[in-house]
């Protein structure tokens, strides 16, 4: 008999989302986080229409912003700014915070947390619970296990994960004072970048603004530069940043193994990511709700075919979008400019239609035959 029905290895959004659904379908579930609750997390902390949809019931969400307006710039130059209306098109943030209240949201539906449980190994044998051992070497079994420790982790590994897409993303945290907060509030900020598939971005978080960019990996000295003169362009240089922090973002291949035996992989850990615009917490939420339902009836094979439903079309809309946008940000950015391209990306934010969609439509099936 297995310890637990199902053991999480990670307690970042996918991971906590398993657990939550694991948990709340009745399998004893416990999660191994390596670090410990709140933590900081290099991420933008946008919270789109699919992730607020997919967020589980009883969490406390920590929003920090609203945002209702865009500000569109190429590389710093030609900008102009939307308004979405009545209607946000996105929420804010800080992963610390957002991470901890799905943490206590998961603990509240019936799993249990163990902070400071690194994962040295996993191990299965033919018609046996799958063995977990610790850094401290204390073993641990269940009937299946979630791996959501990020695409650099144990799990991804052991599945097999292997990446077609992988970039650097550079964030800085920066504080600022009440003019600053002022100017920026309900506004975020998105720079289609000099560099091939390069964007940058500022959100407001109410006390700071997380800036960052964006770029394919191999162009680590042109990326750095990139976010330096991105933020001396918007006059926040003088500012000494709470959290300077870089991270490789992957994109996991189409044929890539979700699964080894009764192990299977959700999130970043998966390579569960929208190409082109790198968004990955509401794929993160999203596998890690359908794992924690299949893992309270051990259906590895299930989660494998529904995430796959599910998800992929959307990646793999992405992918063609992604192309296209390298050798033509000029056009993407006049889209945006237009009526129809700005309803249009407010839509895709809100969660209101999904990229697979949008390419499917004559125009846009069209345009992407012509630039290509």
């Amino acid at each position: 008999m297995a310890g637990w029905d199902v053991i999480v290895v990670g307690g970042g959004p996918a991971g906590l989302a398993a657990a939550h659904a694991a948990a709340g379908a009745g399998a004893s579930t416990l999660v191994l986080e390596k670090s410990e609750h709140p933590r900081y997390k290099t991420c933008g902390g946008g919270l789109i229409g699919p992730s607020m949809a997919a967020i589980p019931t009883g969490v406390d969400l920590p929003t920090r912003d609203i945002i209702h307006r865009a500000t569109f710039t190429m590389d710093g130059r030609r900008e102009f700014t939307r308004v979405a209306g009545s209607d946000p098109i996105a929420s804010m943030v800080a992963r610390d915070e957002f991470d901890l209240a799905l943490c206590q949201a998961a603990i509240k539906a019936g799993a249990h947390v163990r902070q400071r449980a690194a994962v040295r190994s996993i191990e299965q044998n033919p018609d046996q619970p799958v063995t977990v051992r610790l850094a401290d070497g204390e073993e641990l079994t269940a009937t299946m296990v979630i791996g959501a420790d990020g695409s650099s982790g144990f799990t991804s590994r052991y599945v097999g994960v292997e990446y077609d897409q992988v970039d650097l993303g550079l964030e800085v945290e920066l504080p600022v004072t009440d003019r600053v907060r002022s100017q920026w509030r309900g506004r975020l900020l998105v720079d289609w970048g000099p560099l091939p598939g390069s964007y940058g971005w500022v959100f407001p978080k109410d006390d700071r603004l997380t800036v960052g960019v964006i770029a394919e990996r191999g162009q680590g000295a042109q990326t750095k530069r990139y976010l330096r003169e991105f933020v001396a362009r918007l006059g926040l240089s003088g500012i000494e940043p709470e959290h300077d922090s870089g991270h490789l973002t992957k994109c996991r291949s189409e044929s890539s193994p979700l699964r080894r035996g009764q192990v299977v992989v959700v999130g970043d850990a998966a390579g569960f990511l929208e190409p082109w615009t790198r968004e990955g917490i509401s794929y993160a939420l999203r596998s890690g709700r359908i794992a924690g339902i299949a893992a309270a009836t051990g259906d590895a094979e299930g989660y494998v075919a529904e995430v796959t439903r599910e998800l992929s079309p959307s990646m793999r809309a992405g992918r063609r979008l992604m192309n296209s946008f390298q050798r033509h940000p000029r056009v993407y950015h006049t889209l945006m400019r237009t009526g129809p391209g700005w309803r249009l990306f407010g839509r895709l934010c809100r969660g209101e239609i999904a990229f697979d969609s949008v390419i499917d439509r004559p125009v846009v099936r069209a345009g992407l035959a012509f630039f290509g």
